[in-house]
């Protein structure tokens, strides 16, 4: 998916956009890794490309479904093993995360479509509802999730060369 026009100026379609083009972008890197590059990490913090993939599975989700809505949702920290570390299971496939990854997108622009970014985020989910301190509103989730993914991106960039010695084709 190619990057927003730059003839865009609404901020909600530029974040949608963005996040629509980073998602693409993740998921055309990690589908062209092999399979052990993606179980393996080269890394000093441990974490794998798969594992990367699953934690913004469930950044996004945590932000936008748990936290924007204050919707209920089952294990919000899935990507997460009891230590805290990103956590990936042997059954689980880059086909479905990259999946996953892109339900959470549609899901994202379900949420966002008509909604003004200084809309505040519900309490009860993420955010208690203890008074202590204001939720943050839709267009700072969004740009913080937009921030992550373009962090992340970068770190699979880092990672494809380390493994493979050349820039990654789709970076």
């Amino acid at each position: 998916m190619p990057a927003p026009s730059p003839r865009l100026s609404d901020p909600q379609d530029l974040l949608l956009g963005y996040l629509d083009h980073l998602r693409a972008m993740i998921a055309a890197k990690i589908a062209a890794m092999p399979e052990a590059d993606l179980r393996t990490s080269l890394l000093p913090s441990g974490w794998s490309p798969l594992e990367l993939l699953k934690h913004l599975v469930h950044m996004e989700r945590r932000w936008l479904r748990w936290g924007f809505l204050g919707e209920p949702v089952p294990a919000p920290h899935g990507d997460k093993d009891a230590s805290g570390r990103w956590h990936v299971g042997p059954d689980e496939t880059a086909a479905e995360l990259i999946a996953a990854l892109h339900a959470g997108g549609e899901q994202t622009r379900a949420i966002v479509t008509g909604t003004p970014l200084a809309t505040d985020s519900a309490t009860g989910g993420r955010f208690p509802a203890d008074g202590q301190a204001q939720p943050p509103t839709l267009g700072w989730i969004l740009f913080h999730v937009l921030q992550e993914y373009a962090r992340h991106s970068g770190h699979l960039d880092i990672v494809h060369e380390l493994g493979s010695g050349a820039p990654h084709p789709a970076g």
